[in-house]
């Protein structure tokens, strides 16, 4: 995923921005928090990266599989409304959100979920 070396090094604070502290995680704030990489480049490499997700995506199904799957395994296709605040972003549109109870400004959020008895596995998930 990370073949060019400009993107190896950015890819890590690309994801400690997405799982790590802080409310906002669009890519100025991120960089912010950061401090190691600019607005700017972090920027260039999730606009302009190609991404080929194919292998990752094969070895997390493959995993899953082998963690969950199985005769007693379910495949669970859910979607869910995420409350956004405005409208500047992919998929924003007022629709009901069942977890507010009411019309909402939302992204929907598509997922396939691998689960057995045991545990559940989030497999795919995509902005509708």
């Amino acid at each position: 995923m990370c073949r060019h070396k400009t993107r190896g090094r950015m890819c890590p604070s690309y994801v400690a921005g997405l799982i790590g502290p802080g409310d906002r995680k669009s890519v100025q704030p991120m960089a912010a928090r950061d401090g190691a990489v600019s607005h700017d480049q972090l920027h260039h490499v999730v606009a302009n990266g190609v991404w080929n997700t194919e292998p990752l995506e094969v070895a997390l199904l493959r995993e899953a599989d082998t963690q969950t799957g199985g005769e007693d395994a379910w495949l669970i296709i859910d979607d869910t409304a995420l409350p956004k605040k405005g409208r500047g972003l992919v998929g924003v549109t007022p629709q009901y959100a069942s977890a507010l109870g009411k019309n909402a400004n939302c992204q929907t959020l598509v997922s396939l979920t691998l689960a057995s008895r045991e545990v559940p596995l989030i497999v795919e998930r995509c902005v509708e």
